[in-house]
């Protein structure tokens, strides 16, 4: 029975979202080569030029009307907030191709893969895995 009371709550939850989420709330998102990011609507234009219509904000951080925004103009231009950065270290050539050579007279790598990846210092086994 409460398996039935919480199908009845997704399907009136997604009948919520559905009533306020309209073709209207759809928009075109192009990034700039400055890295800024802007919003035109899918269905509204410009009648008599056929410019699209951009999200915006003016200096109070009020929403503009889409008609009075222009892409090229500060109030239209959206930084986007990155979830999670990750720098790496690239592998140099010489951390890949460094050998040393064994009484045998092959050579061999002195490093290991993990040490490679790890930005060439050295790993215990705990932190490895």
């Amino acid at each position: 029975m409460g398996m039935e009371g919480q199908d009845h709550g997704l399907k009136s939850m997604w009948k919520n979202i559905k009533e306020h989420f309209t073709p209207e709330c759809k928009f075109k998102e192009s990034v700039f080569e400055n890295y800024y990011v802007t919003y035109s609507s899918m269905i509204y234009r410009q009648q008599q030029s056929g410019r699209g219509w951009y999200l915006g904000l003016n200096k109070e951080g009020e929403i503009m009307k889409g008609n009075h925004v222009k892409k090229n103009k500060p109030a239209a231009h959206f930084l986007p907030k990155p979830l999670k950065v990750a720098m790496y270290k690239e592998p140099s050539l010489h951390d890949l191709t460094e050998f040393s050579r064994s009484g045998s007279g092959t050579p061999t790598k002195s490093r290991s893969v993990s040490g490679v990846l790890n930005g060439g210092k050295s790993m215990s086994h705990n932190e490895s895995t």
